[in-house]
């Protein structure tokens, strides 16, 4: 069972690197001068989803999830 927790915790690591890697990536939510005139609206703003940067928005809610499932299952104390 030792072994199992120590897997985990590797795991746990490495979700909280690329987690922390991830939100760095991502450009802030503030648009700058752009939103004033209404350029916000363009091809990019509204495709957002299905750019790199809509894809680092979800791959960053999937590693959330499974960060603090990863921090609750570690501190059951079953192991």
């Amino acid at each position: 069972m030792e072994a199992l927790r120590v897997v985990i915790n590797i795991i746990f690591i490495l979700v909280c690197v690329a987690l922390t890697v991830l939100v760095l990536m991502q450009e802030g939510k503030s648009a700058g001068l752009g939103s004033i005139s209404g350029a916000a609206e363009t091809y990019w703003g509204r495709n957002k989803g299905r750019s790199m940067e809509g894809m680092l928005v979800k791959i960053t809610k999937i590693l959330a999830v499974f960060f603090m499932l990863l921090a609750v299952v570690l501190n059951l104390n079953v192991f």
